[in-house]
């Protein structure tokens, strides 16, 4: 057999015992240890010719293999105690690293897969607040996002043991317009009188919708004192 391969192609005896199984085209549990053996001795002998340094771990699956090829040539012997098959142990020994391969490579294909994979980490609505912003008289972002937090707090502690989720998805234009149309019949509302709906989209997009109206000028908001109530008032409204 004409070997074309060099040693530096594998990272061990048992990776070449593997290549030349492959090779061969035959299942590892099925090995014919003389062929198998003979094939492993001759590429030894190839890379002693060219001069090149083979592994001492080499050599010795090289004579694990004369010796095996040797017991397979000699009459058997039987005797009331058996000695472990030598064939058997290198079948089991080549099965295993083959599922150690086989598990490095499907190691080695998640970590690409990772690496396409971008993560953010947690971040909180102050971090989009800019300091000093007013958004009427007295009322800041802040005092705003104070009582956000106050009122998930309440309905945290009111929510029912058991509820039932329907989910439904809301945008901001929506929800603005149905804010809207309440300020145009009561003109006055009590800021957490807007969050019917106790479910996190409902309560994001309630008060992404207040900020941008307030925004835009078409609604006011205010605090007759510190840590009193917070309205929401329809625009010239006092």
């Amino acid at each position: 057999m004409e070997i074309k391969f060099t040693i530096d192609q594998f990272e061990g005896p048992l990776d070449l015992l593997l290549h030349l199984i492959k090779e061969n085209d035959i299942d590892i549990k099925d090995i014919n240890v003389s062929e198998i053996a003979e094939q492993y001795l001759e590429f030894i002998r190839q890379m002693n010719e060219l001069d090149l340094n083979v592994s001492s771990e080499y050599l010795v699956m090289a004579s694990e293999l004369t010796y095996m090829k040797s017991k397979t040539l000699l009459p058997s012997e039987t005797s009331e105690e058996e000695e472990e098959d030598p064939k058997e142990e290198l079948i089991n020994r080549l099965i295993e690293y083959q599922k150690y391969k086989e598990l490095s490579a499907a190691f080695k294909d998640l970590e690409f897969s990772r690496q396409e994979l971008f993560g953010k980490n947690p971040s909180y609505l102050d971090e989009f607040k800019e300091d000093g912003i007013i958004i009427d008289n007295d009322i800041t972002l802040d005092d705003l996002l104070k009582a956000f937090a106050n009122f998930n707090v309440r309905k945290e502690n009111d929510k029912p043991l058991n509820t039932t989720i329907t989910k439904k998805e809301y945008s901001v234009s929506e929800r603005s317009h149905d804010i809207m149309n309440r300020l145009k019949k009561y003109k006055k509302i009590e800021f957490t009188e807007l969050f019917e709906v106790v479910n996190k989209e409902y309560v994001v997009v309630t008060f992404l919708s207040i900020l941008d109206l307030a925004r835009k000028g078409h609604l006011n908001i205010k605090q007759d004192k510190n840590l009193s109530q917070i309205f929401i008032l329809a625009r010239g409204e006092n």
